[in-house]
C-alpha cells in the first residue's frame, strides 16, 4: 500500500467540521489508524526566550517542524497542530525513520541558527493506547481552502508528558538539512483591535468531566461570537502588509547554506513586490495581493482543539472579563484547568508552498508569549495542585 496515499485518505476523508462548537463532541473524532506514531517537538526554556523579547523567533521554531516534516514527506495531508512553542504531527509507523531523520535535522537546524533548544520525539500510538488513552482527530473547515486537524482522547498530552520526562526522545546527530520551503514569518505584530489579544488553554479534568467540559467551550464560543469575526485577531481584509527587510531573516536561514544570498533577495523582492501590487490593488498574472490577505485571514488558525481548548481571540475587557469567570468557575468546581495570557497583539507564522495556491496555512499565536505563557500558567496550577495533594 502507498502509505502516502492512505494517510491523505485519512485525514480528508473525514467528515469535515464548519461550526467550531463541533469540536468538543466526542462524535466528531476518528481513531488514528494503528501502527501509526507522533511527531512531538517542543521549545526548551521558551519562557526565558519570550521573556528575552524572542516570541517570534520561538513560533518560527515550532512552525518549522509541521514545514519539515510536511516538506520532506512531500505532501500536505497528515494531520498536525501548532502550538506556538511547539507542534504535533501524526504518521503512519512505515515513515518512522524518514520521520527520525527529519527531526533530528530540525532540532539541530533549531539549535544552529535559531540559539534554541528542541525537544523532539516519536511516540508510538500502541503504546499511548497500553496507557489507557487515545489518539482521535476531527477535520475542521478553518476556510474554504484549508482544513486543521484537531486531536482528542488524551494522547497527545500523554505523548508531550513522556518526552519532556525524557522518553522516545530523538538524540541522533543529523547529517541533513531540513526542508522548510514555504516557511516564513514576513508579517508585523497584528494589534489588538477590541482590547486585548488573549491566548488561553483550557483542558478537562477527565473524562468524566467531558459533559462539563463541552457545556464550557460552548459557552466560551458563545462569548467570543459577540465580537467581530468571532474574536479572530486578523481583520478581515487581512494582517497589515508592510515591507521590513528584519522580517525576512528567519526565512533567509531557513535556506540551506550556500543558498541563503539567493533565498534573502528573492524574499525581498517578493515582499516589496507585494507591498506595491497591494497598495496599488494590482494584480501580477494569477496572483492579487488583496485576494492573497483577505485569504490569510480566512485560512488562519486562530482557535483549535488538542486534548483540550486553545484559542488566541481580540476580545474587549468586558468579554475578556466574561471569559475568565467562565473559566475561573469551571475550574473551582473541578471541570477544567486552565491558563491564560493577554497582549497587545498576535503574531503569525505561515507556511506557503506558492502564493498561486489557495492551501497556504497561517499559525496564530499571542504576540507576547501568548500559548507558551499560557500554558507556564496552566502547570503552575497544576504544580501547584499536585503538591497540595501530596501534603
Amino acid at each position: 500500500m502507498d502509505t502516502r496515499n492512505a494517510a491523505g485518505s485519512f485525514f480528508q476523508q473525514l467528515p469535515l467540521l464548519t461550526r467550531f462548537e463541533g469540536v468538543a463532541e466526542t462524535a466528531s473524532y476518528t481513531p488514528l489508524p494503528e501502527g501509526w506514531v507522533l511527531a512531538v517537538a517542543d521549545i526548551v526554556g521558551s519562557t526565558k526566550a519570550i521573556a528575552e523579547g524572542r516570541y517570534k523567533t520561538v513560533n518560527m521554531a515550532g512552525a518549522s517542524v509541521i514545514s519539515a516534516l510536511l516538506n520532506g514527506m512531500d505532501m500536505k495531508d497528515y494531520p498536525f497542530v501548532f502550538g506556538g512553542d511547539g507542534a504535533i504531527v501524526a504518521l503512519p509507523g512505515a515513515l518512522e525513520e524518514q520521520a527520525t531523520q527529519i527531526l533530528a535535522a530540525v532540532r539541530d537546524w533549531v539549535s544552529a541558527e535559531l540559539q534554541l533548544e528542541l525537544r523532539v520525539a516519536l511516540v508510538p500510538l500502541i503504546d499511548i493506547r497500553e496507557a489507557g488513552l487515545d489518539v482521535r482527530v476531527a477535520r475542521f473547515g478553518a476556510s474554504d481552502h484549508v482544513s486543521y486537524a484537531m486531536f482528542s482522547g488524551g494522547g497527545v498530552s500523554w505523548a508531550e508528558e513522556q518526552m519532556k520526562s525524557g522518553r522516545y526522545r530523538i538524540d541522533r546527530k543529523a547529517d541533513t538539512h531540513p526542508d522548510l520551503t514555504g516557511l516564513s514569518c514576513r508579517w508585523d505584530p497584528i494589534a489588538a483591535q477590541n482590547g486585548d489579544v488573549v491566548s488561553i488553554i483550557a483542558k478537562p479534568v477527565s473524562e468524566a468531566t467531558m459533559p462539563e467540559f463541552r457545556a464550557l467551550v460552548a459557552a466560551i464560543i458563545a462569548v467570543t461570537a459577540e465580537q467581530n469575526r468571532d474574536g479572530h485577531p486578523v481583520p478581515v481584509e487581512g494582517p497589515p502588509l508592510r515591507f521590513r527587510a528584519g522580517n525576512i531573516d528567519a526565512e533567509t536561514a531557513a535556506a540551506p547554506p550556500g543558498q541563503r544570498l539567493r533565498a534573502r533577495l528573492s524574499g525581498l523582492t517578493q515582499a516589496l513586490l507585494a507591498v506595491l501590487l497591494y497598495k496599488f490593488n494590482l494584480s501580477m498574472g494569477r496572483f492579487n495581493a488583496r485576494d492573497y490577505a483577505r485569504e490569510v485571514a480566512e485560512n488562519s488558525d486562530f482557535r483549535k482543539f488538542d486534548d483540550g481548548l486553545k484559542m488566541t481571540v481580540d476580545v474587549d475587557d468586558a468579554h475578556r472579563r466574561r471569559l475568565e469567570v467562565l473559566l475561573a468557575d469551571a475550574e473551582a468546581k473541578g471541570i477544567c484547568h486552565y491558563g491564560m495570557h493577554r497582549q497587545d497583539s498576535a503574531l503569525m507564522t505561515c507556511f506557503v508552498l506558492t502564493p498561486m495556491s489557495k492551501d497556504h496555512v497561517h499559525f496564530i499565536d499571542g504576540g507576547n508569549g501568548g500559548y507558551a505563557l499560557a500554558a507556564r500558567d496552566l502547570a503552575m496550577k497544576l504544580d501547584a495542585e499536585q503538591t497540595a495533594r501530596t501534603r
